[in-house]
């Protein structure tokens, strides 16, 4: 298996780090739960770095790549249903995408806002409607993401997309989940190893100490595992590799979070830092889909049956 990337897909990343690096530097004071940038939104959009799964030659590979990569931003980015799903449904879809399970709708979901399509999958349909300004309201949450709550049944409301199966926007779901936890563990892992190389304590960087190296350690072999099992899920868009991969994204998250935040002391546990707009994210994903029991059934039902 050749794991380098294309040249077209350098070149993408090449670009895509261009265009945000006014947008790479996490703030210096308090931020928030929650950063976006709708001018970093338009830019993506306009230079249709969301719209690559649509060519053949890129596909959903060259999707992750930049799920991933944008994922490590402080900013939070509706990428991942954009650019691995929105091409299921067509290039006349409205963002952003917000993707319900059926019978999820009261539950927080990200980047939910007028104007943004919910795409409702089912066990054995698909469908979507365009959220006007009366059917959501947006909720104040811990969640590294702007979140709200539909005000509606979707039932009520969305139109059936008759050429969309569910296991093929479950799989996108999936690599997509698992390709922007590899970002963001990536990300909240570089700023941790940063602050333990800078922190003194006792004498010597707080890095130099062998407990936290270990566990540092194995954080990075975990974001590596992660990355790897979302670029072949993207490469392959078995039901089983997704699977595999969303589940060891969230149980990846779910081991290293904790430990980011205790190997930062005190200022793990305020908004002075901005670790918390990479892990608060991570928390986010832990539980969607179902969280890493539905992920764990959904591996073993695609590859044992």
């Amino acid at each position: 298996m050749d794991l380098a990337l294309s040249s077209d897909q350098i070149a993408i990343l090449d670009a895509i780090d261009s265009l945000a690096k006014p947008y790479a530097a996490a703030p210096t004071h308090e931020a928030g739960f929650a950063m976006v940038s709708d001018a970093l939104d338009r830019e993506l959009a306009e230079g249709g770095f969301l719209d690559v799964a649509f060519d053949p030659d890129l596909g959903a590979v060259s999707a992750a790549l930049i799920i991933e990569r944008l994922a490590r931003l402080p900013y939070a980015i509706e990428a991942a249903a954009s650019a691995l799903v929105r091409p299921l449904l067509g290039d006349d879809v409205s963002r952003p995408l917000c993707l319900v399970m059926e019978g999820k709708h009261a539950r927080p979901i990200r980047f939910l806002k007028a104007g943004a399509t919910v795409i409702v999958t089912g066990h054995e349909t698909v469908s979507s409607f365009t959220v006007s300004q009366d059917q959501a309201r947006a909720e104040d949450t811990l969640f590294g993401y702007p979140m709200g709550t539909l005000l509606i049944d979707p039932a009520t409301v969305a139109m059936p997309c008759p050429d969309v199966s569910p296991e093929a926007v479950l799989v996108r779901w999936r690599v997509g989940l698992a390709a922007e936890a590899a970002g963001l563990l990536a990300a909240a892992l570089g700023s941790t190893a940063t602050y333990v190389t800078d922190r003194q304590q006792f004498g010597r960087p707080l890095a130099t100490f062998q407990a936290i190296r270990h566990r540092l350690a194995e954080a990075q072999v975990r974001t590596n595992g992660v990355y790897w099992l979302a670029m072949k899920a993207a490469g392959t868009l078995d039901p089983g590799d997704a699977a595999l991969a969303a589940l060891h994204a969230q149980e990846s998250a779910r081991a290293t979070v904790y430990d980011f935040h205790q190997f930062l002391g005190a200022m793990g546990m305020t908004l002075e830092h901005p670790l918390h707009l990479w892990t608060y994210r991570l928390k986010a994903l832990i539980g969607a889909l179902g969280g890493r029991g539905a992920q764990g059934l959904a591996a073993a039902d695609a590859i044992w049956g």
